[in-house]
């Protein structure tokens, strides 16, 4: 039975493996570790980065990712383990922070991009001079040929508008493209050096945070110029809609390990919480088993099977310590040869008492990091409307920035407030509060409301505060020890009561912030930014705590992870109309309904004859619909590149499928005693390998489909 289902190979698997050694691996990790004196960052680190590969690498806040993004770029040495590059891999780096010098203008620097194609320019230029004279002319004609043929094909006649695409693209103005790097901010100079690393083309992206110093619309323009782009990236980034659009594989940093997952970002939630499930459940039956052993034991120890017992007492012990050692999973999957080699198990067995105790005491192998404990206070209902504006301006005197339709939000709603920095978000909102006048028009807010404001700059809390003293400004009954414990809900421990708010990090004064704001007993929300500087568990734990919230909300942020999932109605400032857009629906309704009306002008302007709006700035350039030969090409490449990208999703399925398949042949080779645990275990095994199959049958299928030659 166990060699039946052991039995995996089939002649769709061979090919799907053979096609995999095709699949050259630019940079491998083998048992990476790092270590800063007694603390351990991370250890046994391993994973590889084929090409293609677009890897989210996620995990709390100082976790080890930025030291990780690091050390296999080689600015960091590892403890422990290696790194191997392919040769001759060109590999690009972004910090997170602008800590690198660049020279000159924001446009020379990109030019330095493509020194060698302007040196073939003067090249060519030279050679143009040349063939003035007669007597060299047939040589320097033909050299001047297949020279000008290399530089054309290298992008030496486009290499200009590539730049101004890239720059434009990531939110640059063309005044801007003049300006000396040197007198640019430290976000903009980190866009410049992305600009710079987006034009050279690198096999390799190491990309940390590169969303932090971009508005939306540069976010956008960078998730569909990677979404084209041939190369591999490793990606660090908060942003988990940006993750979602761009990444085909995630790496998760925790707690010391690295766990790696297929898929996008919500794919990988999804495989996160069945994995968890799986291995709880592993742990339950495995502990009641031993717990069984124990029993046995117990009656036998002084009876007729003393011997018996007293050998199971000897694999119960080892067993145990192994467990407590190396965990459930590495236990389960090796035989006892390996086990022996990563435990240090006493010779002496546990009495029994000990036995019992030790196994009763296994932790669970489900780690659970720290999270914030948020909950919203709401007890008090407001009326149905509770917010409502008539003819509004919105700006300062003498510089007005928008005027807003009349618009309405009711209990219960959440408006996401959307548009690029400066447009006049947050003095939006301040307008609302009360705390701005409107230039014109009026703002109703509805009957029995108790507003709960969240300043981007965090301009409530005072820097020369303690956090036990902030939290007194909302609770001032409060003694020194609920204060400490209440605070340790929001991961503040110890003798971070005493520091001051000036010593808090970006993070730990959103959180700070999101305690005090948690004190209070609302109905309508003002949030600026709630999500800047946390990490993706805690953004997480804010969406869920949002949901919830029986009030209504007003949401500013970047985040359209979080707009999607919580956002009713989108409101959008629009600078160049000096206008506010107002749409009824979600974030995905709202950005499908734009994609199908740019489609319709795309479509009208292709049947006149002329580009589409807004083609400037797009990237990379697409070829324009000239004839119906060149229609047919490009839709033959869009199905070629949906074809691939299935072909791609179903590669990262099977691969995490013959993963597990793996560990579950594995546990059948060395079944434990319990025949029901034994069944449940080998009727997965066989559900898996159908599914398996049924996504070789699809692979196998678009394998087929591959065009036999080009348009």
């Amino acid at each position: 039975m166990l060699k039946t289902i052991s039995l995996i190979a089939c002649y769709n698997l061979k090919a799907f493996l053979k096609h995999l050694q095709g699949v050259v691996s630019l940079l491998t990790v083998s048992n990476l570790s790092k270590s800063f004196g007694a603390l351990d960052l991370f250890a046994n680190v391993s994973f590889g980065v084929p090409q293609g590969a677009r890897l989210a690498l996620i995990g709390p806040n100082g976790c080890g990712k930025t030291t990780l993004l690091r050390i296999l770029v080689g600015q960091e040495e590892p403890s422990g383990g290696e790194v191997r590059r392919a040769r001759n891999l060109r590999l690009g780096y972004l910090p997170q922070e602008a800590t690198f010098t660049l020279e000159g203008t924001l446009w020379e620097v990109c030019e330095e991009v493509f020194s060698d194609l302007q040196m073939q320019q003067e090249e060519l230029h030279r050679l143009e001079a040349a063939m003035s004279d007669p007597k060299q002319a047939p040589a320097v004609l033909e050299r001047y040929g297949v020279l000008q043929a290399e530089f054309e094909r290298r992008g030496g006649y486009t290499y200009p508008t590539r730049i101004q695409q890239v720059l434009t693209g990531l939110g640059f103005a063309p005044q801007d493209f003049h300006l000396p790097v040197a007198h640019l901010s430290g976000g903009q100079r980190t866009r410049a050096h992305l600009a710079r690393l987006l034009l050279s083309s690198p096999d390799l992206l190491l990309l940390d945070e590169p969303t932090n110093h971009l508005d939306m619309q540069a976010v956008e323009w960078l998730e569909e110029y990677l979404n084209q782009w041939d190369g591999a990236a490793v990606i660090v980034s908060h942003d988990r809609y940006f993750l979602d659009r761009v990444c085909n594989g995630v790496l998760e940093l925790s707690g010391g390990r690295l766990a790696t997952y297929s898929g996008n970002y919500t794919t990988y939630l999804q495989e996160r919480q069945r994995r968890a499930e799986y291995l709880q459940e592993q742990f339950e039956a495995e502990r009641e088993r031993l717990l069984r052993e124990v029993e046995y034991i117990k009656k036998n120890i002084s009876g007729q099977n003393v011997s018996q017992a007293k050998g199971r007492l000897r694999r119960l012990s080892r067993l145990v310590q192994a467990m407590e050692q190396v965990g459930l999973e590495a236990v389960l999957g090796q035989k006892w040869s390996e086990v022996s080699t990563e435990a240090t198990v006493a010779v002496s067995p546990f009495g029994v008492e000990e036995a019992e105790r030790r196994v009763r005491a296994l932790r669970s192998p489900v780690r659970t990091l720290p999270r914030l404990h948020l909950h919203l206070r709401s007890t008090l209902r407001s009326g149905e409307l509770v917010l409502r504006t008539s003819n509004l301006i919105v700006g300062y005197p003498g510089r007005p920035l928008f005027r807003a339709p009349d618009i309405v939000l009711r209990r219960g709603e959440c408006a996401a407030l959307i548009g690029p920095n400066g447009a006049g978000k947050t003095t939006f909102l301040k307008t609302l509060l009360g705390q701005l006048p409107p230039l014109e028009g009026e703002v109703t807010l509805g009957a029995s409301l108790n507003i709960g404001y969240f300043a981007q700059a965090h301009e409530g809390l005072k820097p020369s505060h303690t956090l036990l003293e902030e939290i007194q400004t909302v609770m001032p009954a409060w003694l020194p020890g609920q204060v400490r414990d209440y605070l340790g809900k929001y991961l503040f421990s110890g003798d971070d009561v005493f520091k001051t708010v000036s010593m808090l990090s970006g993070g730990e004064r959103s959180r700070l912030a999101l305690a005090k704001l948690a004190l209070q007993d609302t109905n309508l929300l003002l949030l600026d930014e709630p999500t800047n500087h946390l990490d993706i568990p805690s953004q997480e734990t804010l969406q869920a705590v949002l949901d919830e919230y029986p009030g209504a909300i007003v949401l500013v942020t970047h985040d359209r992870y979080l707009i999607d999932a919580l956002a009713t109605q989108i409101w959008e400032i629009l600078p160049d109309e000096s206008s506010l857009d107002v749409f009824l629906g979600t974030y995905s309704q709202r950005r499908e309904e734009r994609a199908q009306r740019e489609a319709r002008k795309a479509e009208e302007a292709a049947r006149n004859g002329q580009p589409a709006e807004g083609s400037s700035g797009s990237a990379p350039p697409r070829e324009r619909v000239r004839s119906p030969k060149a229609e047919l090409a490009r839709q033959a490449a869009r199905t070629e590149k949906r074809r691939l990208a299935q072909i791609q999703e179903l590669e990262n399925q099977i691969l995490a499928l013959e993963h597990e398949l793996a560990q579950l042949g594995a546990y059948l080779e060395n079944p434990p005693a319990d025949m029901t645990r034994v069944i449940e275990v080998g009727q997965r095994y066989a559900r898996l390998q159908t599914q398996r199959d049924e996504l070789l049958a699809r692979w196998e299928l678009l394998q087929s489909e591959a065009p036999s030659s080009a348009i």
